[in-house]
């Protein structure tokens, strides 16, 4: 089969900075640094802020913004009411913040969509999206976007990237379904005497505010073991943290917006966006994605929704079968049902059915690692394909020297448990240039389209950059159902 390797090489740019909290832990410490600004005269102050203003301000969208609510976080540290000047707040807030460079060290597995907007384009043209993982300092991992086009040919362009980067809003006090969270405390094992206790107090609907003020009124009727409560508390503010809504300006540039680790499931980092064009069964669409939550210690299977790619809804999955990487959702549901691609035990691909998009009880085995560049694991490598001859699912085998290959399987449409055809050999295996790099030996993808009787296939190379790869559809399908079942 023929393998059409794009010249496009995306590589990480250090140049592209988000401002984040500079986060110091002692308090003491924290009125030291706000005193000695407090020691400045007014000229030093207003002087020292329009610094931070001119060598700052052209590196990030609405920075006076920024600085000032940071201000605003760290005013409890006061030490008087007195007045002060704008500028001296400015500079207050520019001393606990700092930039990040989101994708200095990597900008790979990526995973691609059409554009919501397929507005002035020629005739055949697609507008696509494409999500990455970005990492940074401290291998944090967030989610960037960039954009292009596919011509009726199949050749694919991409955007330039802006140079500005912003991390968005976080909805500062999101609502919740009673009845869905005590289902979520559950599955989670969270559902105690304690914590009943405090979904009692709530209502039908409520907020995090709300949640927050009612577990404080608990901890101070100290009724249970002050520990059990604590942790209790934690827990359930975890859980509700991790369930966020996060918007963006519209008026921006989709390459500007960066969904960067913000609940205690993520705080090391958002991992391998598997981006999907949902078709709900009355005819409305939206994307989802789901993603690996990283705090330092387990990883979390979490789902993310949007519309518009601005506001994201951001939402724990549940049950004993959310579990390890790699969770792949099928664009639309199978007989009624949502289907998810899954791997439970860090080696075999498993088909999962749920009536619930956020809870999943059961899988049932697919595939199993069966050709010698697949013996270590299988994965999947983004979401099911729906064509004319069936679900085309992209796969990641790995061989040995740990080499990572992308391979192909042909399933049933009505019947996704059905395998028709699977490539004995890769589909893609990494060439001279694509095995060197931060993890050498690998390519990988998080999801691909198809486009003008191509399979577009974005993938990265050795976990450092991302390139395009196309295929012609026909020739593989053919290959796929010539191959058939290996079992």
């Amino acid at each position: 089969m023929k393998r059409n390797r794009t010249p496009i090489l995306l590589q990480p740019d250090p140049s592209r900075v988000v401002i984040r909290p500079f986060e110091l832990h002692n308090r003491e410490r924290i009125a030291k640094i706000i005193g000695r600004v407090f020691s400045l005269s007014e000229r030093r102050a207003r002087d020292q802020a329009k610094r931070l203003l001119d060598e700052f301000g052209d590196r990030h969208t609405n920075p006076r913004a920024i600085f000032l609510d940071r201000f605003n976080q760290v005013k409890e540290f006061l030490l008087t009411d007195m007045p002060m000047t704008e500028d001296r707040k400015l500079l207050i807030g520019g001393y606990f913040l700092q930039e990040y460079a989101l994708e200095a060290a990597a900008l790979f597995n990526p995973s691609i969509v059409p554009h919501p907007d397929q507005s002035g384009l020629t005739q055949g043209e697609l507008r696509y999206i494409m999500s990455l993982r970005a990492t940074g300092e401290g291998h944090i991992s967030s989610i960037t976007f960039r954009t292009g086009r596919i011509d009726a040919q199949g050749r694919v362009t991409v955007d330039p990237a802006s140079p500005l980067v912003n991390s968005g809003t976080v909805e500062a006090d999101p609502s919740y379904d009673r009845a869905l969270f005590l289902r979520k405390l559950h599955e989670l094992g969270l559902d105690t005497p304690w914590s009943r206790e405090i979904m009692e107090e709530l209502e039908d609907s409520f907020t995090l505010l709300q949640l927050e003020a009612v577990v404080l009124r608990a901890l101070a009727r100290n009724r249970f073991s002050p520990a059990i409560e604590r942790e209790n508390a934690d827990a359930l503010l975890s859980l509700a943290r991790a369930n966020y809504e996060l918007d963006f300006n519209p008026t921006g540039d989709l390459s500007e917006r960066v969904i960067f680790p913000y609940s205690s499931t993520e705080t090391r980092g958002i991992e391998d966006a598997r981006f999907v064009h949902f078709e709900e069964e009355d005819g409305q669409s939206i994307y989802y994605a789901t993603y690996t939550a990283y705090n330092g210690h387990a990883f979390l299977p979490q789902l993310l929704a949007t519309k518009n790619f601005c506001e994201f809804s951001i939402n724990t999955l549940n049950g004993p079968e959310v579990q390890n990487k790699g969770m792949a959702l099928f664009p639309r549901k199978i007989n009624g049902r949502y289907a998810m691609i899954s791997r439970q035990d860090n080696e075999n691909v498993y088909l999962m059915y749920s009536n619930m998009l956020h809870f999943w009880y059961e899988k049932t085995l697919l595939l199993r690692p069966t050709f010698p560049w697949e013996y270590v694991q299988l994965g999947n490598c983004g979401s099911p394909i729906e064509t004319s001859e069936g679900w085309l699912l992209l796969t990641h085998g790995v061989g040995f020297m740990r080499k990572y290959a992308i391979g192909a399987v042909l399933l049933d449409l009505d019947d996704p448990s059905r395998v028709i055809g699977r490539l004995k050999r890769p589909l893609l295996a990494p060439d001279a240039r694509e095995r060197e790099g931060y993890v050498p030996n690998v390519v990988y993808s998080c999801g691909a389209l198809v486009h003008a009787g191509r399979l577009i296939l974005p993938y990265a190379l050795s976990d450092q950059c991302t390139s395009f790869a196309t295929f012609d559809l026909e020739e593989l399908l053919t290959e796929l159902k010539q191959a058939g079942n290996p079992r």
